[in-house]
C-alpha cells in the first residue's frame, strides 16, 4: 500500500525524522522545489516511494474493469508518474550543476532502480493491450488534433519500446536497456572526472606571454583554491579558460600540452577511460535497434524524426560539408601567411596552433578581436538584451524575484508575464563554470513542464545553464562572442518552454532535430545592430557600442565559419559512422574507427572534430544519439525562418513573430514537425539561407 504523499524520513536509528521535503507539498512561491531543504539522503526513499506510487497508478489503469477509453486510459497514462516527474529534475539538476562524489555515488544507484521501473512500464502487456485498444478504435472517438496527437504519438511509443515483442525479448531488451542506462552515465562521470582532472600550473611569468589581464586574474584565483598552487597560475579543460588560453598564449608548447589533454580526456587508459565504454554502448544500441526490428541503431532513431532515414541525415551533411572544408582551408591559407609575414619558424601549423593565429588572421583581414568585443558584453547586459528581444518579437517581461528557492546559490531568478500581464512561467539563470562540480557545455532544463489540470494552466519552472567566464578581480563578467550566441541559444529553449501551450505532457516535446529551431533563430538577433546598440555597453563608460566595431563585426561575421562548419559537421559524421553500424566488429577499435571515418572525409589535420569519440557526450552519454546533425538540421529551418522577418523589412514584425509562436513554440508536439513549419512558413526550406548564413555560398 502507498505511503502518503507526506511520507516521514527516518534516520538509521529508527527514530521519526522530519517530513521528506521532496515528497511534501511545495508550499513555496509558484510551486518552485525547496531546494535549500532537499538534502542527499531525502532522494533515494522519495525516489522509491515515487515509483511505488507510479507503479499504483500503472496497475490501477490496467485493472480497471471498465472499457478501456481515451480518459481512463490515455489520459490517465499521460497524467501518471507526477510525483516521480516532481522529484526527477531535482536531482537531475544537482548532479548536472552541483555534482560531488557522493552525489556521483547515488546517481549511480538509482540509475539501474529508474531504468528498471521505466521499463517495466513501457513492457507493461497488460497496459499496451489497453493503449492498443483505444488506438484500434480511435477513428470512431470523435477526437480533436491534439488528443488524436497523443493517442498516436503513445501507441507508437509502445511499439517502438517493445511492448509487441515476446515476452523472452522483452526480458532481452530490459537487460540491455538497463546497460545502456549504466554506460551512458559512466561515460558522463568519467568525463567530469577528466576534465577536472587536468591542470596547467605555471610558476614563471614569462610563461604567461600574450595572455590578457583578465585570463591571468582568473589563472591566478584558480591556483588560489588549492594550497599548493598558490602564488601559481592554473589553466583548465573547461572552455573560458581553455579556449582564451589558446588564442592568447604565446607559448606553442604550452598550447599544445593543454589542447593535448582536451583532445585526450578519457582516452587515458586509466579508470576513467572510455573506449571500453563506447564499444559496449555501440553494440548494445545495434542490438537493441535489432531486437527491434531495425537494421542500425540510426535507422530505429531516426524514424521517429524529420530526418526519417540516414541517407536523408548524410544528404544534407555531405552537401555542407565540401564548401565548409573549402572556406576551412582558406583560414588555413590566411593563418600561414600571417606565419610568414611574423617570421615565425613553424613548418605547419597544427590544431594547438588554430585558435591562436586564426585571432591574428581576423585582426590583419578586419583590425577586430575578442579583446575589443568583450568590454560591451557584460553579462548583466547581455542578459538585458536577451529580455529586449523577447519583448519586442511577444510582448513578454521578466523581472528579477528575490526571496526564492534556487537550484544554486549562483542561479538567479526571474517571473516571465505575457503583454497582458498573466503569469507564464520561472526562469532560472546559472551561467559560470564551476569545474568539477558543474558538467560541462550549457543546456536549458526545467523543473515543471507547462500543461493544463483541471483545466487551469500550469506554469513551467525552467532553468538556463551556461559555463561562461567568471567575473574577474574588479571586472565583471565580460563574455567573448561565442557566450553571448550561446546565451541567447539557451534562452531559445526557455522560450519554448515558457510559450509551450499544450494540454498533455505527452505532445509537449519537439523531435530531437525541430527542437533546435527555437534556440538557433534566438542567435539571428544577437549580432543585429540595432539590438547591439541596445545593449553592447562599455562595463566601465556605458558607452554604446560604436558604429565602426560593429561595422567590423558585419564585416567578418562570417570570418571563421569554415573551421566552425568542418568540425561540426566531423562530429556530426562521426555520430552516424559509429551508429549506422549493422554489425559491430570483434574488439572494436574506437580510435581506430574515428580515425578511419575523418581520413574518408578528408578532414585536414589542423581541425579535429568538435567532439572526439571518447568525450563526446552528446552521442555517448545519450540526448544526441545518432542525432547531433539535429543542429545543422534545424539551421536549414532556423536561417529560412528568420528570413520571414527579414522580408518584411522588419526583424522585430510582430504578425510573424506572433505566427511563429503560435504555430510552432505553443503547438511544440502538437502535429508534425514539419507540418508545423509549414504551418508558419508556407513551405519546406532549402539550404540557401543556410549556406548565406554561414558564408558558405
Amino acid at each position: 500500500m502507498a505511503l502518503a504523499a507526506g511520507v516521514l524520513f527516518t534516520s538509521c536509528t529508527g527514530k521519526k525524522a522530519d517530513v521528506n521535503p521532496l515528497l511534501a507539498e511545495w508550499n513555496t512561491p509558484f510551486g518552485i522545489p525547496p531546494f535549500e531543504e532537499i538534502k542527499l539522503e531525502h532522494y533515494m526513499p522519495a525516489y522509491l516511494h515515487a515509483m511505488e506510487v507510479h507503479r499504483a497508478e500503472i496497475d490501477a489503469i490496467v485493472s480497471n474493469l471498465d472499457a478501456p477509453s481515451f480518459d481512463n486510459t490515455i489520459v490517465a497514462y499521460d497524467n501518471a508518474g507526477a510525483l516521480l516527474n516532481k522529484i526527477s529534475p531535482v536531482f537531475s539538476s544537482l548532479n548536472s550543476v552541483n555534482a560531488s562524489p557522493e552525489v556521483l555515488a547515488l546517481a549511480k544507484e538509482l540509475s539501474p532502480l529508474t531504468s528498471k521501473h521505466y521499463n517495466e512500464i513501457s513492457l507493461n502487456g497488460g497496459l499496451f493491450l489497453r493503449v492498443k485498444a483505444v488506438h484500434d478504435m480511435k477513428d470512431s472517438l470523435n477526437l480533436d488534433e491534439e488528443q488524436m496527437r497523443l493517442l498516436t504519438e503513445m501507441y507508437k511509443g509502445f511499439v517502438r519500446s517493445g511492448a509487441e515483442l515476446a515476452e523472452d525479448k522483452k526480458e532481452e531488451l530490459k537487460k540491455i536497456n538497463a546497460e545502456i542506462s549504466a554506460l551512458q552515465l559512466a561515460f558522463g562521470q568519467n568525463l567530469l572526472a577528466e576534465t577536472d582532472g587536468f591542470k596547467l600550473v605555471i610558476d614563471n611569468e614569462a610563461d604567461l606571454a600574450g595572455l590578457s589581464e583578465a585570463l591571468k586574474t582568473a589563472a591566478a584565483k584558480r591556483g588560489e583554491k588549492d594550497s599548493i598552487y598558490n602564488g601559481k597560475w592554473v589553466f583548465g579543460l573547461d572552455n573560458p579558460s581553455i579556449i582564451p588560453f589558446l588564442q592568447q598564449s604565446e607559448k606553442r608548447e604550452l598550447r599544445k600540452e593543454i589542447l593535448n589533454a582536451y583532445l585526450n580526456r578519457c582516452n587515458n587508459n586509466n579508470e576513467y577511460d572510455n573506449k571500453e565504454v563506447i564499444a559496449k554502448l555501440v553494440d548494445l544500441r545495434l542490438q537493441r535497434a535489432k531486437i527491434l526490428g531495425f537494421e542500425s541503431f540510426a535507422d530505429y532513431q531516426l524514424e521517429s524524426r524529420m530526418a526519417k532515414t540516414p541517407a536523408a541525415v548524410y544528404n544534407l551533411l555531405n552537401q555542407l560539408w565540401k564548401p565548409a572544408l573549402a572556406s576551412a582551408k582558406r583560414e588555413l591559407a590566411d593563418m600561414n601567411q600571417v606565419v610568414k609575414a611574423n617570421g615565425d619558424k613553424i613548418d605547419k601549423l597544427e590544431a594547438s596552433d588554430w585558435r591562436f593565429y586564426f585571432e591574428k588572421a581576423m585582426a590583419s583581414k578586419f583590425n577586430l578581436s575578442d579583446d575589443q568585443l568583450r568590454p560591451y558584453f557584460m553579462i548583466d547586459n547581455v542578459r538585458d538584451g536577451i529580455f529586449y528581444v523577447a519583448n519586442s518579437l511577444y510582448g513578454i517581461t521578466f523581472t528579477q524575484i528575490e526571496n526564492v528557492p534556487l537550484p544554486h546559490s549562483e542561479a538567479t531568478a526571474f517571473e516571465c508575464k505575457d503583454a497582458d500581464g498573466t503569469h507564464l512561467g520561472i526562469l532560472f539563470m546559472d551561467m559560470f563554470a564551476r569545474p568539477g562540480a558543474k558538467r560541462g557545455g550549457a543546456w536549458c532544463s526545467g523543473f515543471r513542464s507547462q500543461v493544463y489540470k483541471d483545466g487551469e494552466r500550469v506554469a513551467p519552472l525552467v532553468t538556463i545553464v551556461g559555463n561562461f567566464t567568471r567575473p574577474s578581480g574588479d571586472k565583471p563578467a565580460l563574455l567573448s562572442t561565442d557566450e553571448v550566441e550561446t546565451f541567447f541559444h539557451e534562452f531559445g529553449h526557455a522560450l519554448a518552454s515558457l510559450l509551450k501551450d499544450v494540454r498533455y505532457y505527452g505532445v509537449g516535446g519537439m523531435t530531437r532535430d525541430f527542437v533546435e529551431l527555437p534556440s538557433q533563430i534566438m542567435e539571428h538577433w544577437a549580432f543585429e545592430p540595432q539590438v547591439l546598440k541596445v545593449y553592447a555597453k562599455h562595463f566601465e563608460t556605458g558607452e554604446v557600442i560604436p558604429q565602426e566595431l560593429i561595422d567590423k563585426m558585419e564585416k567578418a561575421g562570417k570570418y571563421g565559419q569554415g573551421f566552425a562548419t568542418t568540425e561540426y559537421l566531423a562530429a556530426s559524421f562521426l555520430d552516424m559512422d559509429f551508429h549506422i553500424l549493422k554489425t559491430i566488429p570483434e574488439n572494436l577499435d574506437v580510435l581506430k574507427f574515428e580515425e578511419n571515418s575523418m581520413n574518408k572525409l578528408g578532414l585536414i589535420s589542423q581541425i579535429p572534430p568538435r567532439y572526439r569519440s571518447t568525450y563526446f557526450s552528446h552521442t555517448f552519454g545519450g540526448g544526441y544519439t545518432a542525432g547531433y546533425y539535429s543542429y545543422i538540421w534545424a539551421e536549414v529551418l532556423d536561417s529560412d525562418a528568420y528570413q520571414a522577418f527579414v522580408e518584411t523589412g522588419d526583424i522585430f514584425n510582430k504578425e510573424v513573430a506572433a505566427k511563429f509562436r503560435k504555430e510552432v513554440l505553443a503547438r511544440a508536439g502538437q502535429d508534425e514537425a514539419m507540418k508545423l513549419y509549414v504551418n508558419f512558413r508556407g513551405s519546406e526550406p532549402g539550404i540557401g539561407a543556410l549556406l548565406k548564413n554561414r558564408g558558405l555560398k
